[in-house]
């Protein structure tokens, strides 16, 4: 076989490719993503564009005709989007009505009123943690930047000694919690289940925290001791308002969806049975668009209105928090085109054959699959999502927790050593005022500890479920 044949790039690719097909589709492969990360870092191309010409290139040179190409990847952009644009859409909304009432502050400011300087590195990853859960990475440093600074500069701490446990809970969450695009896109391609995934992503998150927060921040800051910038601490919008939603009721919101969905992996447990009237109940309760819809709904109460807002400025905040998000949803839907059209052409089936006669965790291999994508491309979506597609045939003959676990292992792979092709990197970087070699030693090695202590967790899950 010199070439792939038409029906390779429609069919599951469920038959035996010979060697000369394997060279050409890992050739394919290695060129679609060295052109998506040329044209990214180099070229400065946005990564939607980049997505969308990497998959047309991978198609090209693993033989393909283009019309072929095209249809993989319009159906995965498509199915991606479907199933999982709703959820980013509502998370946004949930995190926007959060940052605006002042629901954020107030979770922020009671916490540290309670927490000493000793605890204080404890306290903030906590914060970010809790914060976090519903809102994306760079959304929650912009939101936890002016905390930071301020116990930073009030308590006279080093800047890294507050400000790595916070960028460490806020990329635990990301890279490792739905309803995270990142997580929820790995869980519909793996076909896990999202409870199962949830519960035990929180159990591998609260180490990796740790570690990587409070416990790595006590030699951060000796390597890079610097502190606050004074130039950079922006002014918090919920200081401009005469209420703010209650400490209580505002946790309760936000951990809302979560025990949702919980719920229903818990009775999946318990009751087991797909025709009994209560899973069925708890189905339609738990699943992710119902249970951050019902969050958003309560948050216009608990929060938008606890805050003062009249319904005029709720729905102003609600569609605020929508223009923002335009560009990540293409981004993870154009990841999920350029996954199905790399399971389209059959590399998925070839991962599966050289693989065979690895003695390598499948958890393993999908970790450094991610972890090689996440240093080529910078992010941690994309590599998230083309990881992914690359190991979904793995999880066919697995069991509920360890599809669960394979896609803890992707995400924990797409957190793996953030540099300079990483916009994260240079959030980080301006936000703290640092330069590039005190980011690598500081941001970076973070990044890096929590991707493994991510998979030693995660392997370690494996050996007693």
């Amino acid at each position: 076989m010199t070439h792939l044949s038409v029906e390779m790039l429609a069919a599951d690719a469920a038959e035996p490719i010979t060697m000369a097909g394997h060279a050409q589709l890992g050739i394919a492969v290695l060129a679609g993503i060295a052109v998506i990360v040329l044209l990214i870092t180099k070229f400065k191309l946005h990564a939607f564009l980049s997505l969308i010409i990497g998959s047309l290139v991978l198609g090209a040179v693993a033989g393909a005709p283009l019309d072929k190409t095209v249809t993989s990847f319009s159906a995965g952009l498509g199915t991606t989007v479907a199933g999982t644009g709703v959820l980013i859409a509502l998370g946004a909304v949930l995190g926007r009505l959060l940052a605006d009432s002042g629901g954020a502050d107030q979770i922020v400011d009671t916490i540290l009123a309670k927490a000493g300087r000793k605890a204080m590195p404890w306290a903030m990853v906590l914060i970010a943690g809790i914060v976090g859960l519903p809102l994306f990475f760079e959304v929650g440093i912009v939101l936890l930047i002016p905390v930071v600074l301020l116990v930073a500069r009030r308590g006279n701490f080093s800047l890294m000694r507050i400000g790595i446990p916070a960028l460490a809970g806020l990329s635990v969450m990301h890279g490792l919690i739905p309803p995270h695009p990142g997580p929820l896109v790995a869980i519909d391609a793996v076909g896990a289940n999202l409870g199962v995934t949830l519960a035990l992503g929180v159990v591998v998150a609260i180490p990796t925290a740790i570690i990587a927060g409070p416990v790595f921040s006590r030699y951060a800051a000796r390597w890079v001791d610097i502190q606050p910038p004074e130039n950079l601490v922006p002014e918090r919008t919920s200081d401009d308002l005469a209420k703010r939603p209650g400490f209580g009721i505002t946790v309760a919101t936000v951990l809302l969806p979560v025990v949702m969905m919980l719920a229903k992996a818990l009775v999946d447990i318990v009751v087991d049975d797909p025709g009994h009237q209560v899973q069925k109940v708890f189905d339609v309760i738990g699943s992710p668009l119902i249970a951050l819809l019902t969050a958003v709904i309560v948050a216009m109460f608990t929060l938008g209105r606890a805050a003062g807002f009249s319904r005029g400025r709720i729905a102003a905040t609600v569609e605020k928090s929508l223009g923002p998000i335009a560009g990540v949803v293409l981004i993870v839907g154009a990841g999920g085109g350029f996954k199905q059209t790399l399971v389209d052409a059959g590399v998925g089936q070839m991962i599966l054959d050289i693989s065979k006669g690895w003695n390598i965790s499948a958890l393993l291999l999908a970790w450094l699959i991610a972890v090689a994508i996440r240093l080529a491309t910078g992010s941690a979506t994309v590599a998230t999502i083309s990881a992914a597609g690359l190991v979904a045939p793995l999880a066919a003959e697995m069991t509920t927790p360890h599809a669960a676990l394979l896609v803890l292992a992707i995400g924990s792979g797409s957190l793996f050593f953030s540099h300079v092709n990483d916009a994260g990197f240079w959030l980080v970087k301006e936000y703290f005022g640092m330069n590039v070699g005190q980011t690598l030693k500081t941001w970076s090695v973070m990044e890096t500890l929590i991707s493994v202590v991510g998979i030693v967790c995660v392997l370690l899950l494996s050996l007693v479920l």
